[in-house]
């Protein structure tokens, strides 16, 4: 554990590095798979709705898993939950590499739910370690917002990736390579320390069977979330639009790249300094620039500005997500916080996919197309506003409430 006068960086403090790139590493089939799929499906001479459907099923049965999942973690620990989640869907991933996909479509349908369901809950396990790795509150603020940052990394990488090995060695391979990288992502993360001697809380009573979503705070915070979710999600079908109608496919991957861009520098730059106010106030605030910021996306005539304004709210992403998580941190029941985590993830999963197939509704209305991401920002802001009572706890400071007992204090069981 760090000491408040450890004058180390960041990455340099114990853990911090592998855990953060291990948990990346474990996120890649999140950005890889959907595409693999898609290649697969093609390769093997099925249609593309067919492949559509699969990755479909394959998002929404994830972000379904994923409060499961984390129900899970809090009462079992993360090590057995994690381990047989991430084997359950390494086999599942290497079963679509094997089998006839396009010829089999029910058994591959089972398949992907199975795998979607099972993509185990390693975003969740993180935030829930920081407070045993960074006993200083600053500390723990700048890891949660470069680990939130860096996200994006997975859906810059993991698509090209995949496409490149399905050129070169086959989209078979692509979908075992997928795999892999998941299991060698958890692998890292579960053999470390703070993982593997991380303990849930003994008492949990009070929540019942809704757990987190008992607290009404906590359900608003959800819905408020998933209108980032649904910017992100229209966003990414009005980039491809804005490229075809340019004639100009790259800058379908170019505008989604350069928001992630733009989320990794705002989780450097928000994690340098201390922010005013309780994490609500500081989430109201972020969101109400962030839904300020898809608005000039409206204007946008060329490649260069459509890159320029979409890294904007890139920026500004990072904040909201950072301070939501901090919010949860504080509302949630005690012993509930990786639900709560898994939750907060799915919620932003559900948002993107109601994006997605509302800016698919108005593809070909292009100033439509532009102004629905500003739409999810503006849902986002309205509930925040609405439900600032319910997310309001007196006596709540900028100092978070630890949920999870400190391993070492358990005697390291």
């Amino acid at each position: 554990m760090t000491s408040t006068s450890d004058s180390r960086p960041l990455l340099a403090q114990p853990h911090v590095a592998r855990l953060l790139v291990g948990t990346l590493i474990g996120r890649l089939p999140n950005g890889m798979a959907p595409v693999a799929i898609l290649l697969l499906v093609a390769d093997q001479g099925g249609s593309l709705k067919t492949g559509g459907l699969l990755c479909a099923l394959y998002g929404l049965s994830s972000a379904l898993g994923q409060p499961v999942l984390g129900r899970m973690v809090d009462r079992r620990g993360q090590t057995w939950v994690t381990a047989s989640a991430v084997a359950l869907t390494t086999v599942c991933l290497l079963a679509l590499a094997m089998g006839e996909v396009a010829a089999e479509p029910g058994l591959a349908a089972a398949l992907v739910t199975l795998a979607g369901l099972s993509t185990p809950p390693l975003e969740a396990g993180l935030r829930a370690l920081w407070p045993v790795v960074l006993n200083d509150e600053a500390r723990r603020r700048a890891a949660l917002a470069l680990d939130t940052g860096a996200q994006g990394l997975i859906y810059v990488t993991g698509p090209p990736l995949v496409a490149v090995l399905a050129t070169t060695v086959g989209p078979r391979t692509a979908m075992a390579v997928t795999a892999a990288l998941g299991l060698l992502g958890a692998a890292v993360v579960l053999s470390a320390g703070p993982s593997r001697r991380w303990r849930p809380t003994l008492a949990v009573r009070g929540t019942g069977a809704p757990g987190p979503l008992a607290h009404l705070g906590l359900r608003w915070l959800f819905v408020a979330v998933s209108g980032v979710g649904f910017a992100l999600g229209a966003m990414n079908v009005w980039a491809v639009a804005f490229a075809d109608g340019l004639g100009m496919d790259l800058l379908a991957g170019l505008i989604p790249a350069a928001l992630s861009t733009g989320s990794l520098l705002g989780g450097f730059l928000y994690g340098r300094r201390t922010w005013p106010g309780t994490p609500t106030e500081q989430l109201r605030n972020a969101a109400m620039l962030f839904a300020a910021s898809w608005l000039p996306l409206m204007a946008t005539t060329g490649p260069l500005s459509a890159i320029a304004l979409t890294a904007v709210p890139g920026l500004l992403l990072t904040a909201v997500i950072t301070t939501a998580f901090q919010a949860v941190d504080t509302l949630a029941p005690v012993g509930t916080t990786t639900e709560a985590y898994a939750w907060l993830i799915a919620a932003v999963g559900a948002g993107q996919a109601a994006g997605t197939a509302m800016s698919g509704v108005f593809a070909e209305r292009p100033l439509i197309g532009a102004a629905l991401p500003a739409v999810g920002g503006v849902l986002t802001l309205a509930v925040l506003f609405g439900a600032r009572r319910h997310l309001t706890i007196p006596g709540t400071t900028t100092h978070h409430r630890t949920r999870h007992r400190h391993p070492l204090a358990s005697g390291g069981r």
